[in-house]
């Protein structure tokens, strides 16, 4: 829950505590956060087998052991807690030897609450079960005590590190007293980027004690809950929409760890969630809008990924285009109300049937100050640069969609024989007709895959299933734009899968998930072409047929800031 909050933007926008952004490092170094729990329930198992007639036919619910809980833990507990977390970063080598772990995060989230070392986390469970204990000492013990101090004690340590300043101010401010008695976000996040003062586990009544307390954590407090926190806004906008029903879950802000690894596969703990995420999908269709699913920066610039809550099959029935059409448009509408300067159109979301690659936007909305892109340049510029150098002659399908055009035109003009499959002469006609006259002798139509049987560079803009994969020669490279990605029916050939772009590492700040099947640092080509054109500050919109005379110019942009062919 914790996680889902402090991760989710529209919650946290305003309410956030530290700007830093989480990268893939981070999430990397908390991976086993989780691991506690582990230690906790050995050390409950423990505890049954040596006393088992302690915790045998306990009450559902003793509300005297509440009474019992309250005393020890604001007492031994936090008195304890207080002495050994100082003692943590005041004495060199227990700070090296163990809690620089818990601190090597540069900025905190609830997962940082489960980051450190096993003697850390021994000390933490045995501190938490002296309250319990005591409980079952005075023999006012039950279930319901157990388990309310156990998920009460996880809740506040994530609550602490979420970096979201959730805690009203109002009852401080009435109750003053109650500053030394309750602990806030704000408090043990100016922990962590100090690291010299605010040392309790909950209560900074010790950190007053022992002079740690540091007050700015109060002004920090009162400023976040009454005036906010800036919202960043975005230079650039990347838009796709869900593949499946698991996609949801593949995103930094429901499953952190799954989502910072390529989906080449689904977890086996996801299966169970799917009825949940269908069900969920239907108000999501009905009522939902687009959300933030990453934010990071590049080259000074802000990047944001906005979700969109469809998935893929509903973009192939026709009767959804309208629906699919509206909750673009607001998208649109919403990016050039905040000032955002670049949106880009991801997967099928720039469907030529639909919008016209965001044309129909475009057009009905004279006067965006947001710049709308389908980054079908950069896409169509990347796939001609997976083509061997020495390529002669190469098979096209969806020859006449707009990135298959393009193709045609491009390599024409480098005289390379192109064979178009389509079954329609008048759009093969049109195409013919664009290019200069000395180049139309290397455009060729076919109507049949048998046509493309001795070519040995096969370049897929539709769907080819099994048997017209059959008809390329062995050693086939196939080349695809085609959504989604074919099928590799053939073990003798070669297959390009989605056209990416790998963004330059070392100039990326605060990615932490992989846009669905693709490696860390690798985004698909329409996304990098989005932040080609916010980069360059071009203030053109880049929609409808992809322009040939582009292809190179968009081409040496990304590789000026440092974008490669992934």
């Amino acid at each position: 829950m914790w996680h889902t909050l402090s991760r989710s933007y529209f919650i946290s926008k305003f309410r956030r505590i530290r700007d830093e952004l989480i990268d893939f490092d981070q999430v990397d170094l908390e991976f086993d956060w989780d691991n506690y729990v582990i230690l906790q329930a050995l050390a409950a198992s423990a505890l049954q087998a040596c006393v088992p007639s302690a915790i045998v036919e306990l009450p559902l619910m003793n509300w005297k052991g509440i009474l019992v809980i309250v005393v020890l833990h604001a007492g031994p507990c936090e008195f304890l807690y207080y002495h050994m977390h100082r003692a943590l970063h005041k004495m060199t080598d227990l700070y090296n030897g163990y809690h620089h772990v818990h601190h090597s995060s540069p900025r905190p989230e609830p997962s940082t609450a489960g980051t450190g070392s096993f003697l850390e986390h021994l000390l933490l469970t045995i501190m938490m079960f002296l309250p319990l204990m005591g409980t079952i000492a005075a023999n006012v013990s039950s279930l319901g005590v157990i388990y309310m101090y156990i998920l009460g004690f996880d809740f506040m340590r994530f609550m602490v590190h979420s970096n979201v300043e959730v805690v009203p101010v109002r009852p401080f401010e009435v109750f003053p007293f109650l500053r030394l008695l309750l602990i806030t976000p704000s408090y043990h996040s100016l922990h962590h980027s100090s690291g010299d003062s605010n040392y309790c586990l909950f209560m900074p009544f010790y950190d007053y004690l022992g002079g740690t307390l540091n007050p700015a954590a109060f002004k920090t407090h009162g400023r976040i809950r009454k005036e906010g926190t800036k919202e960043v806004i975005a230079d650039s906008v990347f838009v796709p929409h869900g593949v499946d029903f698991v996609t949801g879950f593949h995103m930094g802000l429901t499953l952190r760890t799954f989502a910072a690894y390529p989906r080449t596969h689904s977890r086996w703990f996801i299966y169970p969630l799917i009825p949940l995420a269908m069900l969920m999908s239907i108000p999501a269709w009905l009522w939902g809008k687009a959300y933030v699913v990453s934010h990071y920066t590049l080259h000074g610039l802000h990047q944001q990924t906005w979700g969109l809550p469809t998935h893929g099959f509903q973009y192939l029935m026709p009767r959804f285009h309208k629906r699919l059409n509206q909750i673009l448009e607001e998208t649109i509408l919403e990016a050039d109300r905040l000032g955002v300067k670049v949106l880009t159109l991801g997967a099928l979301n720039k469907n030529e049937a639909m919008n016209g690659g965001g044309k129909l936007f475009v057009e009905k909305h004279k006067d965006l100050k947001v710049r709308v892109c389908h980054g079908n340049t950069l896409t169509t510029a990347a796939l001609l640069h997976e083509l061997a150098d020495d390529v002669k002659e190469v098979f096209l399908t969806g020859s006449t969609s707009k990135i298959g055009k393009a193709i045609a035109l491009y390599l024409c003009r480098k005289r390379v024989k192109v064979v178009m499959l389509t079954a329609s002469d008048e759009r093969f006609d049109a195409i013919v007709k664009e290019a200069s006259q000395d180049c139309r002798q290397y455009l060729v139509r076919a109507t049949k895959y048998e046509a493309g049987q001795n070519i040995q560079t096969w370049i897929i803009g539709k769907w080819t299933g099994y048997h017209a994969q059959q008809r390329a020669p062995p050693g086939t490279t196939f080349h695809q734009f085609t959504l989604p990605p074919i099928i590799h029916f053939r073990k003798d050939c070669v297959y390009h899968d989605s056209v990416s772009i790998r963004l330059p590492e070392k100039l990326v700040h605060g990615l932490n998930s992989c846009e669905h099947n693709l490696p860390r640092y690798v985004v698909h080509a329409c996304h990098a072409g989005g932040l080609v054109h916010a980069l360059e500050g071009w203030q053109h919109h880049e929609v409808g047929p992809v322009d040939v005379d582009q292809l190179d110019v968009v081409w040496e942009a990304a590789m000026k800031y440092g974008f490669t062919p992934a």
